[in-house]
């Protein structure tokens, strides 16, 4: 019997009710005429609460030529689990219905990366990646995903990671959207946490994943999910991008009105 993940922060992070989050989902997600879909290869999106995040996340999503197959990369904040932890079959259920995982797409990155271990456990109650799935849902309905959750710090492994889905990604015919979850800056002041983010920011816009790999450590800027990014710029590098825009940039004090202690809120596009 497949599993079946049962959505964890319903009601929190996000509306619980399927009328108010799918008109939540398109207060932040309508797009003007004006704007052209973005053939992306990878993106990074934040992943707080909707009412934080969710008009940074909207703007990537709607500014994107969605296919139908996405890896969703995100950090795992909770501890529990594999350092690299996928899950291969089963669906994620949220308010919107049950997003189904890609079993070949998965079994094919396990091949390739043998450090990917199938662990439920990782994924139990992380929110990261679970956010993302209704933007998707409504979107992009019908599509598929392979759910992965990253637990290590260890450049080498990202970087072994990244090329995997490289190499992976680049016998598809179709194209295969990698997603990177993140947040920027954890709770300091607005000015620090602007000012350290566009360091980080900097490093993503150059494809640079050692770059931006080494800005974060050295720089004590707490990114969370800078390992999924890492990865991301690494497969988007092989799979021949050569451009990363930032979509948009927000803190947690642009909606709370504190300054004091924020969290910031990138989006951008890589292609």
């Amino acid at each position: 019997m497949s599993a079946i993940r049962q959505p964890a922060v319903a009601g929190r992070f996000y509306p619980a009710s399927p009328q108010r989050l799918r008109a939540e989902i398109e207060s932040y997600t309508a797009a003007e005429a004006t704007e052209a879909k973005l053939p992306a290869l990878g993106c990074v999106v934040p992943h707080a609460g909707y009412v934080y995040s969710g008009h940074v996340a909207g703007a990537v999503y709607r500014r994107l030529e969605l296919p139908q197959r996405f890896v969703i990369l995100c950090p795992n904040h909770t501890g529990m689990g594999e350092p690299l932890a996928i899950m291969s079959r089963g669906v994620w259920r949220t308010p919107l219905g049950d997003a189904a995982i890609d079993d070949e797409l998965a079994d094919e990155l396990k091949r390739r990366m043998p450090l990917l271990s199938e662990d439920e456990q990782a994924h139990l109650t992380e929110h990261a990646l679970e956010v993302q799935l209704p933007f998707l849902q409504q979107l992009d309905p019908d599509f598929r995903f392979v759910p992965i959750a990253v637990g290590t710090g260890n450049f080498e492994v990202l970087s072994a990671l990244g090329v995997a889905l490289g190499n992976a990604l680049a016998q598809h015919r179709e194209r295969v959207l990698i997603i990177a979850s993140s947040d920027m800056n954890h709770f300091e002041s607005d000015g620090v946490t602007r000012v350290k983010d566009r360091r980080a920011i900097d490093q993503m816009l150059a494809l640079d994943a050692r770059g931006l790999y080494d800005v974060v450590r050295e720089g004590h800027i707490s990114m969370c999910g800078y390992g999924p990014a890492v990865a991301m710029l690494t497969a988007a590098r092989k799979l021949g991008a050569s451009r990363a825009d930032l979509i948009r940039y927000a803190t947690s004090g642009d909606v709370s009105g504190d300054q004091d202690s924020v969290v910031g809120y990138a989006g951008i596009a890589v292609y």
